[in-house]
């Protein structure tokens, strides 16, 4: 059975994730508002910006780095991208 959810950052009812992605408040909020495809594109944008900041995930700063860029990217806010990348069609 799909789950639909009305998207925080697209601001429609898109399909959902199949689960939460991850345990707790958090997961369970991203599981009832987020899209798989804003999920999907903020996966992407996440391991570009580990990748190219060379972000070890076992330093907590880091973590609370890519939350508060989610958090942003999720409402459409500015966040922080990986340097010299330009989105298809530009």
């Amino acid at each position: 059975m799909s789950n639909t959810v009305f998207c925080r950052k697209y601001q429609q009812d898109l399909p959902g994730l199949d689960r939460a992605p991850y345990p707790g408040p958090k997961g369970q909020d991203i599981f009832e508002n987020v899209s798989k495809k804003a999920w999907q594109e903020w996966l992407e944008q996440q391991t570009m910006l580990i990748n190219e900041r060379h972000l070890n995930m076992m330093d907590v700063e880091a973590r609370a780095f890519l939350q508060e860029q989610f958090d942003k990217f999720i409402v459409g806010d500015d966040f922080e991208k990986a340097d010299g990348y330009v989105p298809e069609g530009k």
